[in-house]
């Protein structure tokens, strides 16, 4: 494990990670929590998360054209990917996926679309997956757009079955930690 992947981990064990009874949003109980934006919203976990993300990209064989995610969970982490590949010198734009349609203006589900080239692939970020459900969500919108999702990654797999969800429908998912290895 190389050393900022090992200090992320430390981060999200002192600040996200809690034992205890939870309900999660996929309405499983279970004995631990990942409260991921506790690490994301940290100025250096924001920074780990996007610099590993933003490593699993650049070694996609496909082009990435931009970066997004469901809001609210996945906000920090487009943000961060983004500003990394920026900072990497091959920008990569972010988007937002809204829960419900923009009541107003263009009623659209996808924020940021006009800095996506039409028809391009993109990274598809969640900071925590449990049963894939809302990332399918993600998947069905962004298609509806004409985009094509190239990468699925989490900074937490729960190993609670999202993985194989996500694979039987076409799209791997790509992990920065397992719980396995989170808890080692």
């Amino acid at each position: 494990m190389g050393q900022e992947k090992r200090r992320l981990q430390e981060i999200i064990l002192e600040k996200s990670y809690r034992q205890g009874t939870f309900t999660l949003t996929s309405g499983r109980t279970s004995d631990f929590y990942v409260d991921g934006k506790q690490t994301t919203l940290d100025a250096e976990g924001s920074y780990l998360c996007g610099k590993l993300i933003y490593d699993i990209i650049r070694q996609n064989p496909q082009a990435i054209g931009a970066v997004g995610g469901m809001t609210l969970g996945a906000d920090p982490l487009v943000t961060a990917a983004s500003l990394v590949s920026f900072l990497e010198k091959n920008p990569i734009p972010a988007f937002i996926v809204r829960k419900e349609a923009k009541g107003h203006g263009t009623g659209a589900y996808i924020e940021g679309q006009s800095n996506i080239p039409a028809g391009s692939y993109v990274a598809l970020l969640e900071d925590v997956v449990t049963t894939g459900g809302t990332l399918l969500k993600v998947i069905e919108r962004v298609e509806a757009q004409g985009y094509k999702v190239g990468l699925v990654i989490t900074v937490v797999d729960r190993q609670e079955g999202g993985a194989e969800v996500l694979a039987a429908a076409g799209y791997p998912l790509k992990a920065i930690f397992t719980r396995k290895e989170l808890l080692r």
